[in-house]
Order: C-alpha cells, then structure tokens, then sequence
C-alpha cells in the first residue's frame, strides 16, 4: 500500500552545506533506511509505516546526488567516500546516541556495512536488502561500465521521464505460460522508481567503481543480521548473497523471495515486511 506522507514527517537539514532530505516516522528505537544506487528514500513507503505502528522511529534519507538532497555538479566527487561521509556525518546530526537498527538495500545495505564495521557500538542489528558489497555482484558487461570513470554522462540528465519509464516497464514484466502477463512492480512504484532515476544526478553512476572490498573485515561484523533478497535479481549476482550468508558470524536469518528481483521490499511487501518484523522481536 502507498504510503500517504504528513509535512511535519519532511525534513532538511545541512552537512558542510550540503542539504540533506529525510523523513522521520514513528517514536521509539531509531532504525535507519538506506536505498540503493538511483532510488531515493520513497524505497521504504512500505516498511516505515509497519516500523512505527510497531513502535519505531524511522529515518530515511535521500543519499547525496538523489532525490532532494545536494547534487555536486562536478562528477569526480561522487564517490563511496563521499558518500558514506554525508551519510555518516548525518546520521550523528540525528542525536541518537543509543544503538541503531539498519536497514539497507543494495548500495545502502552496503553504506550500513561499512557504517557497522567503522561505528560496531553504533549499530544494534542489520538488516541487508539485495545488499552491494562488491563490484564482482554486477554482470561482467555492468563491471566493464562501471570500472571506468564516467565524465560525460550529460545524456542521462537529458533522458526524458518516459524512457526511464519504459526501462522500469520492461524490467517489471512478467511472462507466464497461458500468455497471462503482469508486472511485479505496482503502478505506483514503476512510477516513483522510474521519477527517481530522472532526478537522480547522473554522476551518481561513478559511484560502483569506487566500491571498497570488505569481504575479509566481514568476520569483524558481530550484530544479529537479516539478510533477504530476490531470487530474479539482474542487477547482482543472486549467489553472492549465499556467499554473504557464509561470511557473517551472527546471522540470525536469510530469505529468498522467488519471484522477486532487484527490490524485494517493493515487490512483495507484505512477504517482506513479516521477516523484517519478526527478526526486530527478537533483538
């Protein structure tokens, strides 16, 4: 269901004088919501009513170069450095000083690793959605893209609303036998993920190649940890998440959603949404 917003809910504020656009929901433990590459933080219209009728705060923000939040013209600053520090840098501007859940999907759920393995007092538990955590996720063809800087991406800018829709569309469809057709995606999601890759700055799109590898600090990762994802993902690598699943020392529990791709917590909420609130009850 869409989730209808309250102004009060809306909020900015500045990191070096860099906006930051968020939400805030709910009264309780904070649990952090983290999208992924080119999204925004209308990736979590479903779970965040769920986490504050359960008695949850949460935030969800526009990562920098999405949604509302500051853009940098010049495309060499887009970085995982960059952005894990606006990231970092607002979340401490929050003033929460006890222990944090986070949520994250793909480049968010890998911004909540690295943000558990340099803060490990500040994080409570994770939860990692189709998390991207390493460059050698994507198909060789996307890793060929993306290892190179990408300078010139003013075309992206220029796309117009309807080809990313059309992109989003087709990603979405779904062929059965007995020539019965239909989207996984809701009307509504096609159209925020499809606004969301329109006003996201294209230089965003340097941002995988400057992905660390931490697969050998994820042994350091002690919180209780959900993990779930999509079965059809083709964006990652569907078996890097069972290798995830072996390389973390307190995994309390993983789910593949079969029909699913990329954006399991879009796709299935109401499959979704009982994993992530039944792993919180045990915390």
């Amino acid at each position: 269901m869409e989730s209808k917003l309250q102004a009060s809910e809306l909020h900015s504020t500045k990191i070096d004088n860099k906006k930051v656009n968020y939400l805030q929901r709910g009264e309780g433990d904070p649990v952090i919501l983290t999208h992924g590459l080119a999204a925004s933080l209308h990736d979590w219209d479903d779970l965040l009513p769920a986490l504050a009728s359960a008695g949850y705060t949460g935030y969800t923000l526009d990562l920098l170069g999405h949604g509302e939040s500051h853009k940098p013209e010049d495309h060499t600053h887009y970085t995982v450095d960059t952005v894990f520090s606006h990231f970092e840098e607002w979340i401490e501007s929050l003033n929460r000083p006890e222990p944090m859940i986070m949520v994250g999907h793909s480049l968010g759920g890998g911004l909540s690793l690295m943000y558990a393995l340099r803060h490990p007092e500040r994080v409570r538990a994770l939860v990692l959605v189709n998390p991207f955590y390493h460059i050698k996720q994507l198909p060789l063809a996307l890793q060929s893209v993306f290892l190179k800087q990408l300078l010139n991406s003013k075309i992206l800018s220029l796309t117009p609303y309807p080809v990313f829709r059309f992109f989003v569309d087709m990603t979405s469809f779904q062929y059965y036998i007995g020539h019965r057709e239909s989207h996984v995606l809701p009307e509504h999601i096609r159209y925020q993920t499809a606004l969301d890759y329109k006003r996201a700055s294209s230089g965003i799109y340097n941002i995988p190649r400057t992905l660390p590898d931490i697969t050998l600090d994820l042994s350091r990762l002690h919180q209780p940890t959900l993990l779930l994802w999509g079965n059809r993902d083709q964006t990652l690598a569907p078996a890097s998440f069972e290798e995830l699943a072996r390389s973390l020392p307190n995994l309390r529990g993983k789910h593949s959603l079969p029909i699913c791709g990329h954006v399991p917590h879009q796709c299935h909420p109401e499959v979704f949404n009982p994993y992530v609130m039944d792993f919180l009850k045990t915390l």
